[in-house]
């Protein structure tokens, strides 16, 4: 059975309440719940984990080389200049989804660098949460095709 882990990173815990014209009203466990849901229907096994702090997130990327087959990862505020999260994803061998709700690249200025795209497998931004569903449907894509 395929694993893959979900990481989201600070503030969106606060989903369904910060900024619904931009992240819409689903909250954090509306969309694990989808998530979960949408593993259970294919027999993957999907983990979730979100956190403001910026070294539990990279024990968890440390973490999953040992247990998942990749991650989908939203490090929110963190992708413009965590040099951190860059280098634990490039330390691992499991691929990495970069995925925002919003488009990114339509926003501020500061949110169009992502320090974490250029070690990540690929990046999804402004699809809604419809995007992590895509990150795990591009990642079971991308493992049939190393086997």
């Amino acid at each position: 059975m395929s694993a893959f882990l979900v990481l989201n990173g600070p503030n969106l815990n606060r989903l369904g309440q910060r900024e619904p014209a931009i992240y819409g009203r689903a909250t954090l466990d509306d969309l694990e719940q989808e998530l979960l849901a949408w593993g259970k229907a294919r027999q993957v096994r999907i983990d979730c984990f979100q956190s403001n702090h910026e070294g539990e997130l990279i024990d968890r990327i440390h973490q999953a080389e040992e247990v998942y087959q990749g991650i989908v990862f939203n490090p929110g505020a963190f992708t413009h200049y965590s040099y951190a999260l860059r280098d634990a994803v490039a330390s691992i061998n499991l691929p990495v989804i970069e995925v925002h709700i919003s488009n990114i690249h339509k926003r501020e200025s500061f949110r169009h660098q992502s320090v974490l795209a250029p070690v990540c497998l690929g990046q999804i931004s402004g699809l809604g949460l419809a995007g992590y569903r895509l990150a795990l449907e591009a990642l079971l894509e991308y493992i049939k095709k190393q086997e």
